[in-house]
This record gives C-alpha cells, sequence and structure tokens, in this order.
C-alpha cells in the first residue's frame, strides 16, 4: 500500500479560532475555523471528514478548492506561500458512531438524557472541524461553544472556561498540542473537584444517573496520581486542571485528552462500599494509566503513528509504577503479571503479529496499530526491562531530561532511548531495538550436555511459524552469579554445570527470576526436576513462572500438554493470587479437549473441584473483614471451582444466598455477586428470573453490576432465551454497542449459544461495520471469534467467512494472525485429545 501524504509537510497550523453550534435535537453542527499558519507551497491540504464546507477564505477572500472525500481532504489554491490566516465556514451532522462529536445515552427516573462528548484519537478530530489531524501538526487552540443549552448543564473542555455570552462558552487558550487531544462535553452534569500539593484543580464527573459518592474513589486515585507523577517525572503538570469524565457511550476504555479525560463509566465510577478489589484495581490503573499520558504522550507526543507505543507502553508501565507507590498493600505488579504479561506471550507466539514500533500510513492501518496485547502490554513488559537496566534513578533523570528537550513537540522511540541511555551511561538503544523492531521473542532452552550448562535461543510460535533467525538482547536475569546479564548470541556454554552449581549454594539453576523479561524458558528434564526438587524454596511467582511457561511450550507443542496436569494439582491449595491465576486457566483451558456434557467434561469438573476444594471450604462464601488479597481473590477462584464441579453443597450455599438477597441483588456482595447469579441462572432458572436479570442490567447504572448480570444471562443453557439475548445485539437501547462485543463473546462461549452467536455475526457483518467499523475496537469481533473456536468444523467457517475479507484495510494482519492461531489450536486438540483426557480420568 502506497504511503499517502503528510499534510504538515505543506501546511504547518499555528493557532486555530474554533466556533462550534451543536443542535443536539436535529442532530447538527455548524461551524467557522479560522486557522493561521505557515504555506511551505501555494497548494495545500487540510483534513475533513463528512464537512459540508460552504466557503474558504484567505483572510476576506474566497479562494478556490475541492473537497478529496476519498482521502479525508480539502484541497485549496492558495494565491502564494508563506503566513496565512484561512477562514472556513461548514455544517456537520451529529452521529451516534462514538467518534468525533457524538451523543451518549442514558436514563435518570426513567427519563431518557444525552451528553454530548468527544473522541478525536486516532484522526477523528477532522469530523468537528477542519485542520491538520496529525500528531506532529501541533498548535495553539481557541475554542467557543454555543449548543441548545438547558437550565444547570454543564460544559466542559481542555481549558477554564473564561467568559460565557450570548450562549457562548469560550475557553481559555490551549498550550501547543495535537488535534487528536482536543475534548469537550456538556449537559446534565455532576461534579467533585480537589486540589493537588501544586495547585492544580483535579475533578471527576459522570452524569446524575450516578449517587453522588460514587465519584470519591476516583476522585482520590486521580489527585494522587497527579502528585505522584510530578515528583516521579521532575516536571510540573503543565495545565490549571485534570477534568476526569464518564460517559455512558465510549468505544475505548479512556482516552487521555489534555486536561479533559473521558472515560468509560465502568473504568471512573463505583460504589465505593461495595466494589470488589479487582475492580478497584483496575479502575485506578486506568485512570493512573490516562494521567501518566499528559505528560508523555501529551506534553511530548509521537512523531507519527509508528511511535504509538511511546504514548501506550510507557504509559501502561507507570499505570503499575503509580499505583504500587501510592497502593503498595495492592501489590499491583501481581496484576501486570496475570493480565498483561500473559496477553502478550500468548499474542507475540503467533506467526505474522505486528513488532512494538511498525510501519503504518493508511488511516485504517492507524487504528489496527491499538493491539492492547503488543503495543500496549508487551510494550510495557519492554519497558519494565529498560526499567530493570538502567534503574529508577538513571529512568528518573532520563525523562526529566526528555520532556524538558522536547516539551509542546514531538519525539520518537530514538530520542527516548538517547535520554535514558545518557543518564544510564550505556547504549540502551541496541539492547532494546531488538525488542522494539521484531515481532515476536525467544524461548531460551537451558540444557546439561556432557556436564556443560549450554542456553540456546530461537523465536518461539504458536501454531506453525516461520523461522528467520531472529536474535534478541536478552536480560537473562538468573539466580547464578557468574552468568552473563545480556545473552546476545544463539548459544552459549556458561561452564561445567556440577561447578556452578557449587559455586552458588547448590541452589538449582533459574532464569528470568521475577519473570521481567519477554521470553520464556525450557529446561531440560534434569534442571526442572532440580527446581522442583526444591519447590518449597520457590517463591509464588517463581511458581507461576514455571505454569507460565509450560503451559506456553504446551500450547507450542515443545512438551505434551497433558504433561502440564499434574503440576496443577502439585501447586493447588494455596492462596496466592498469582499462582492460582495460573492454575485456573490452565485448567479451564481444559475445557477445549472435551465435548460438552461428555464422560470427559466430568472427569475435568471433578478435577477441578479437587483444585478447588481446600481452598473453597477454608474461605466460604462469606468475606471477612481480615482477608487479605490474596484471600479475596482466591475466594472467586475457589468458588468458582466447587461451582463448575457442581458440587451440590456450593450450589445449594449459593441458592441460598441468592434467596437472602432476592429483594436487592446489588446488594449482594460484590467480590461473590457474580458467582451467586450465575449458579442462580444455571442451576434454578425460569423466564421469570431471566427477564428481571435482564430489566435489572437496562435499569441499573451500576456497571459492575451490570457486567454480573450480562455474565449471568449470557451463562444460561436455555437456547431459546439466548436468541432473545441476540436478538437484543441490535437493540442499543438494551446492549449499548460499546458493550456488544463482550456480549458476542459470552454467548459464542456458550455451548447452547455459539451456533446462535457465530450465525449473527455473520448474518450481520454489514450492519456490524456500519455500526462500529470505523472504531479501533472493530477487528477484535474477529480476535474473539478465534479465541473461542477450536474444532475442524469452525477453523473451515471462519475461514470460508473472513478469508475474502483478507484485503479489507485494517482486518488484514488479524485475519491472517487468527486463522494460524486458530489452525495450531486445532491441530493440538486433535493430535493430544486422547493423552489430556486419560490424564483427567486418573
Amino acid at each position: 500500500m502506497s504511503e499517502f501524504k503528510r499534510f504538515y509537510d505543506t501546511f504547518k497550523p499555528e493557532h486555530y479560532n474554533i466556533y462550534l453550534d451543536i443542535d443536539r435535537s436535529n442532530k447538527t453542527i455548524a461551524g467557522k475555523t479560522k486557522i493561521t499558519g505557515l504555506a511551505d507551497q501555494d497548494h495545500i491540504s487540510i483534513h475533513q471528514k463528512a464537512l459540508k464546507v460552504s466557503s474558504i477564505k484567505l483572510i476576506d477572500e474566497p479562494l478556490s478548492f475541492e473537497l478529496d472525500d476519498k482521502n479525508d481532504a480539502i484541497n485549496i489554491q492558495l494565491p502564494k506561500a508563506g503566513k496565512v490566516e484561512l477562514n472556513i465556514e461548514y455544517t456537520a451532522p451529529l452521529t451516534d458512531m462514538m467518534m468525533g462529536i457524538y451523543p451518549s445515552y442514558y436514563e435518570v427516573d426513567g427519563v431518557k438524557k444525552q451528553v454530548i462528548g468527544t473522541q478525536f484519537e486516532t484522526n477523528f478530530a477532522r469530523q468537528a472541524f477542519p485542520c491538520v489531524d496529525e500528531p506532529e501538526a501541533k498548535a495553539k487552540f481557541d475554542l467557543a461553544i454555543k449548543f441548545d443549552e438547558k437550565p444547570g448543564e454543564t460544559i466542559l473542555s481542555n481549558m477554564p472556561e473564561v467568559k460565557s455570552e450570548n450562549g457562548v462558552h469560550y475557553f481559555d487558550t490551549t498550550v501547543k498540542m495535537s488535534t487528536y487531544l482536543i475534548a469537550f462535553a456538556f449537559g446534565d452534569l455532576q461534579g467533585k473537584t480537589t486540589t493537588t500539593k501544586s495547585g492544580v484543580k483535579v475533578g471527576v464527573f459522570a452524569t446524575k444517573a450516578h449517587k453522588a459518592n460514587e465519584l470519591d474513589f476516583a476522585l482520590d486515585i486521580a489527585k494522587r496520581s497527579i502528585e505522584f507523577y510530578e515528583d516521579f517525572y521532575q516536571t510540573p503538570y503543565p495545565l490549571p486542571h485534570s477534568w476526569q469524565l464518564a460517559l455512558p457511550d465510549f468505544s475505548a476504555g479512556a482516552m487521555e485528552n489534555w486536561g479533559l479525560v473521558t472515560y468509560r463509566e465502568a473504568y471512573l465510577v463505583l460504589d465505593p462500599d461495595n466494589t470488589s478489589l479487582t475492580t478497584k484495581q483496575l479502575v485506578a490503573t486506568v485512570i493512573a494509566h490516562e494521567l501518566a499520558h499528559q505528560w508523555f504522550g501529551d506534553l511530548v507526543t509521537m512523531k507519527w503513528w509508528d511511535d504509538l507505543w511511546l504514548n501506550e507502553s510507557f504509559a501502561n508501565m507507570m499505570e503499575f509504577v503509580a499505583i504500587d507507590a501510592i497502593e503498595p498493600e495492592w501489590r499491583i505488579w501481581e496484576n501486570f503479571q496475570t493480565s498483561d504479561v500473559q496477553a502478550a506471550l500468548k499474542r507475540d507466539a503467533t506467526d505474522g503479529v505486528q513488532s512494538v514500533h511498525v510501519q503504518v500510513n493508511h488511516p485504517a492501518e492507524i487504528d489496527s496499530l491499538f493491539d492492547a496485547a503488543i503495543v500496549y502490554a508487551k510494550g510495557a513488559r519492554m519497558l519494565v526491562m529498560a526499567r530493570a537496566l538502567v534503574g529508577d534513578d538513571a529512568l528518573r533523570k532520563g525523562l526529566k531530561n526528555y520532556f524538558a528537550a522536547h516539551q509542546y513537540n514531538n519525539a520518537t522511540g530514538a530520542d527516548l532511548w538517547n535520554a535514558l541511555g545518557t543518564a544510564a551511561g550505556m547504549d540502551v538503544k541496541a539492547v532494546m531495538n531488538s525488542w522494539l523492531e521484531q515481532p515476536g521473542y525467544p524461548v531460551v532452552t537451558a540444557k546439561v550436555e556432557a556436564g556443560e550448562l549450554k542456553l540456546t535461543q530461537q523465536q518461539f510460535f504458536i501454531g506453525d511459524g516461520e523461522d528467520k533467525g531472529r536474535e534478541w538482547h536478552i536480560p537473562l536475569n538468573s539466580n547464578y552469579q557468574n552468568v552473563p546479564a545480556i545473552f546476545k548470541d544463539s548459544e552459549i556454554s556458561l561452564g561445567n554445570y556440577a561447578e556452578l552449581k557449587a559455586e552458588n549454594n547448590n541452589q538449582p539453576f533459574r532464569l528470568n527470576v521475577g519473570n521481567n523479561s519477554h521470553f520464556i524458558v525450557k529446561y531440560d528434564d534434569a534442571l526442572l526436576s532440580d527446581i522442583l526438587e526444591h519447590n518449597d524454596q520457590l517463591d509464588n511467582m517463581s511458581k507461576m513462572q514455571i505454569l507460565q511457561d509450560l503451559k506456553l511450550l504446551a500450547a507450542g507443542k515443545q512438551i505434551i500438554y497433558a504433561q502440564v496436569i499434574p503440576f496443577l494439582k502439585k501447586f493447588a491449595g494455596g492462596n496466592s493470587v498469582v499462582v492460582n491465576s495460573m492454575i485456573y486457566d490452565l485448567a479451564y483451558d481444559l475445557e477445549d479437549f472435551t465435548e460438552p456434557e461428555s464422560e470427559e467434561e466430568i472427569n475435568l469438573r471433578k478435577f477441578i473441584g479437587n483444585l478447588s476444594d481446600k481452598q473453597a471450604n477454608r474461605l466460604g462464601f462469606e468475606p471477612k473483614a481480615n482477608d487479605s488479597k490474596d484471600d479475596q481473590v482466591t475466594r472467586r477462584y475457589a468458588l468458582g471451582g466447587m461451582l463448575y464441579a457442581k458440587d451440590k453443597d456450593f450450589v445449594n450455599t449459593a441458592h441460598e444466598i441468592f434467596e437472602s438477597h432476592k429483594s436487592s441483588l446489588i446488594s449482594l456482595p460484590a467480590d461473590i455477586r457474580s458467582l451467586v447469579l450465575r449458579n442462580e441462572i444455571k442451576n434454578f432458572n425460569n423466564e421469570e428470573l431471566f427477564n428481571k436479570f435482564l430489566d435489572s442490567y437496562r435499569e441499573t447504572s451500576d456497571a459492575s453490576y451490570k457486567g454480573n448480570l450480562s455474565a449471568a444471562l449470557t451463562d444460561t443453557k436455555d437456547e431459546t432465551l439466548l436468541a432473545k439475548l441476540v436478538d437484543k445485539f441490535k437493540d442499543s437501547e438494551t446492549i449499548k454497542p460499546q458493550d456488544l462485543r463482550g456480549w458476542y463473546r459470552d454467548i459464542l462461549a456458550n455451548p447452547k449459544g455459539e451456533q446462535l452467536a457465530w450465525d449473527w455475526v455473520r448474518n450481520e457483518w454489514q450492519w456490524l461495520e456500519d455500526t462500529v467499523g470505523g472504531d479501533m475496537e472493530f477487528a477484535t469481533f474477529i480476535t474473539v471469534t478465534a479465541s473461542v473456536f477450536h474444532t475442524s468444523k469452525r477453523l473451515a467457517e471462519f475461514k470460508a467467512f473472513f478469508e475474502p475479507k483478507i484485503n479489507t484495510p485494517g482486518l488484514t494482519r488479524e485475519i491472517k494472525m487468527d486463522i494460524k492461531a486458530l489452525s495450531g489450536r486445532v491441530d493440538l486438540i486433535e493430535s493430544e485429545r486422547d493423552a489430556v483426557n486419560r490424564e483427567l480420568a486418573k
């Protein structure tokens, strides 16, 4: 695909004066935009999308122009190059696509309302006003907004409002910034504010569908996060305020608009008295992620989208750094290990995956860059490696210098490595580029041959993969003193193993201690046996890592899958979150090897029940005041295991708890609410109960409770009721488009609903493309389909449907990768099903 033109090369805006008149009732936008800037030639282009431009003037003189909708452009002929002032008048539609300027819908006491918000990343500012809609085209902005205002409504933007005249709200001039970070919102909002130690005003805003105290948690986390970052970055927050706004309809998780961060309601507002610890941790890390961007992404912005990782990878790491500092008892880095690390290792093992840094030109390709497992999770893990290499002192010094050199401008990855390398006195770039520029990661094989301890590295694949001889600079993080810090060759001999072991207090040889480097380890039988013989000396992270690496090696057919099952028994029975996360991930993966309602599935249920019994009986259903973090999270794993096993005592106890909370199901303890509701639908369901749950889903504004209800509803075994849910997929008043993928995935994963959901997505693909097709999440409908399927029949159907779409911009890589991933899974299951089920029958 040929590279398209960068409009910034010929026209460099310096200042925008934007006036917008927004009519919610008629869904129209009327705008006037004045752009001053420098034209390098007499023929320039600026961006627009779906704008009806009525006139363009050079100050007061009309200019000739043409609209080029194919390239989202307005081509303008100037009298000459030089400093120009363009005055553009236009109109545009107010659409429901959750891009550009759009309405969100909600209800308060049965009254339907809407709040207007914006989403301009990646390149949707052009739907709101004509501009050079590229990250490098930074300018200052003056924003004035008029709307069909009602008494008591609130309007917010990046900067404070300076005056209101004749129904027009004027906002202070912004700092120099990229177009995709401009934001505003208005409607019947409530808010709470506070002030940081340095004087930054911090606020949290939401619709009045929420209780006032649901804003408190986010306000506290936002305030403390900004204070932490000002200290860690040694760079002041550069704006007067930091508003956090929950929008009822929002396609992404959150967006780092400078000074007005927007969120899904699920990631900002919560009930402080009845929300699970894991939900609080999720909300806190999302807030910390977006606020990390206020420096890394907003103050200094990537020059072009190929360096998106500069924004997202760094913010993804910093969310954990920040929350670990302000809530240390949460041990939040464990969450990084059980979520981000696992997602990165799985995704990055598929041949054809993108590298963290990837060339991109077409607008649809830009949206496809937002691969959460690579640009966010793998990129963050890459930066965790860099942090470990240089240390926090050099990291902070390097970042301070990086911000000072590039503030209010743009940077590339090389600029970051140079700043960190100078601060640390090492060539950071040489080490990190092998991870940044190459897709995939290595498996390091450790073996003893003729008494010599040897290491080799080779790219690891799940499914078929073409070995191109890639090598990485691998931080080995060994527990043996004389092992090199960086392994960058294809193989290395470390010396006589017996002597090495004696020199290191006879401890078993280990690599990647702490699990912070992006590779897995395959120990030979002797080395692995030595580690397991000293199992009582392993910390929980090491136990998790062993299970993690064995799971991946089995998925990659480097070991037999059935060999992993005894390890689950070996490590079960404790209450460590990181260990139990891997145990249950592996255990439930075994469902793919069984047929629903078969003897093999019965054996798996017994097996998972045996893994769960000890902790489930110890912890029980009722949360206790002195529960540790491990207890709170392990309770959900263990009870879920006993309910999956259909243990009568646990099924009946969950039913009794449901009955005792029947009049107010939202009051069920949040840590077990989903388990209780799902148990009721699975084992005590009737149409009246199902309808009650569905009505509650529609009515509640509590996002956590909504998630519990949807998980329960999609778990029903009644195909008629599942069909009723599928019929609601296009009913936005029941299932919002932002939530549709989750509903689709959960019904697809239900054996009784798989065919219904699969038929729906094939029949309604065009509707789906029309509704969410311009969104960066669209391709993930393909991803979740491939992640659920595991039979040769479904593989054939998947290929038949998606292969004809393989040349669709933005979908090509996803379709190719998912076919490979699904083919590999089907091959694994068909070749090893019998061995797995024999092991489960023992």
